[in-house]
């Protein structure tokens, strides 16, 4: 009797499993700043709204003050990607690759393009949908309270979570994870290497989208037109990851 392989469902069903506490802690991750911002909105901001009024005082320290956290938050959330991009690249494929499980499961469970493929896909759907929904409360939040923060749009800790440029490096550090350890097939290499290739890009942008100043205006136009060069970045890396995976499935 021939054995029938695994449907691609039951495949996605088995890596939600596997990596199933790296998306509790994305999940966690976004609840945790998700709530600070809300705290902004709903509290600090109202509480200095209140301070200037004349006769208003307020004592508070530098872990409530809500330019302190809108700062901390914009900065860490410039960052994750980079967190993301050490996972893919080590945890998600580079330790199957080492280990030698995802070649078993290239001849018993699924093709390698399937595997490929259903990992993407319970990866990018939790990481883009977060940080979707980071994007917009940030954005939310920022436009607001812009009457006491002291921040400018075009500062780097509020022009990446403020739109789709944050949502567009997760996804390219999700792709940058995957094809670092689909080349090196090796768990710390991999994460290194994905981890400095978006930092490099993170730090990049800002030369990036600066240039574009003398064409397009206002932080819309700026930050789409970002996050259009990032999204193209991520299709030739995702590209690449499974043309290196063909040849590695030779």
């Amino acid at each position: 009797m021939t054995a029938l392989a695994p449907t691609r469902p039951a495949v996605r069903r088995t890596l939600l499993r596997l990596h199933r506490p790296a998306l509790l802690v994305w999940a966690a991750f976004v609840v945790l700043v998700v709530g600070e911002l809300l705290w902004v909105h709903l509290s600090g901001a109202p509480r200095d709204r209140a301070c200037r009024r004349p006769g208003g005082w307020c004592s508070y320290t530098a872990l409530t003050d809500v330019n302190n956290v809108m700062n901390l938050v914009g900065t860490v959330l410039t960052y994750a990607p980079c967190a993301v991009a050490a996972w893919a690249g080590g945890a998600l494929v580079g330790r199957e690759l080492e280990s030698g499980t995802a070649k078993l499961a290239w001849t018993q469970a699924a093709s390698p393009a399937r595997w490929l493929t259903a990992k993407l896909t319970v990866a990018a759907v939790p990481l883009l949908t977060g940080g979707a929904v980071l994007a917009v409360v940030f954005d939310r939040v920022w436009s607001a309270d812009r009457d006491v923060l002291v921040t400018n749009w075009s500062w780097d800790r509020v022009f990446v979570p403020r739109g789709p440029l944050l949502p567009a490096l997760v996804l390219f550090a999700l792709a940058a994870g995957v094809l670092a350890g689909l080349a090196l097939g090796r768990t710390l290499p991999a994460l290194g290497v994905a981890l400095a290739a978006t930092l490099l890009l993170r730090s990049s942008l800002r030369d990036l989208w600066q240039p574009l100043r003398g064409t397009l205006h206002g932080f819309r136009s700026l930050n789409l037109a970002a996050t259009g060069m990032v999204l193209v970045l991520t299709l030739l890396a995702t590209a690449a990851a499974y043309a290196v995976l063909r040849r590695r499935a030779v």
